[in-house]
């Protein structure tokens, strides 16, 4: 058996949520969808689960907390492309959403930290292929230098210095 993400997210409207997500390209899931929660489907493995806030309460004890009220989870989806990053910003904002951070290039990888409707974090990210295959510090020591603009060789410390890789 394939094993399959499902995140579950609290929403304040779902029809608002669906419309979000359906307008990122995700897909509703009709045999999972009712009036209380939405299957959005991303791939053949990942899915958020968005719940009415009241439904989504049946499923634990604890409090459900509102996203204005701090981060708990930030959820990552890759892209295909720095191009598709960036359109994924423009359809974040386009349809509701809103931005967490600003947009981040780090040579070797590029991440937007977006908001959805209701404030839960989503980034969307593009990292090159050599970079995944042997990693940040491999991919950046195989980077022309600038010898003119040292700083600008320096994009792998700053992403470490923000918390990448390990968040």
């Amino acid at each position: 058996m394939t094993t399959s993400v499902f995140v579950n997210l609290p929403v304040a409207d779902l029809e608002r949520s669906k419309a979000f997500y359906t307008a990122l390209g995700a897909d509703i899931v009709p045999e999972f969808t009712d009036e209380n929660a939405a299957c959005i489907k991303w791939d053949e493995n990942v899915f958020f689960m968005i719940l009415k806030t009241e439904y989504f309460a049946t499923f634990t004890d604890k409090p459900v907390l509102s996203p204005d009220a701090g981060a708990q989870v930030i959820t990552a989806i890759s892209r295909a492309s720095k191009e598709e990053v960036e359109r994924t910003r423009e359809l974040v904002l386009a349809n509701g959403g809103g931005e967490n951070k600003e947009p981040q290039d780090y040579g070797f990888m590029t991440q937007v930290s977006m908001t959805d409707p209701d404030g839960h974090i989503l980034e969307f990210m593009w990292m090159d292929p050599v970079a995944i295959e042997k990693g940040p510090e491999a991919f950046m020591a195989e980077q022309p230098h600038d010898a003119e603009h040292p700083e600008a060789n320096d994009r792998f410390t700053d992403a470490e210095e923000e918390g990448w890789p390990a968040r």
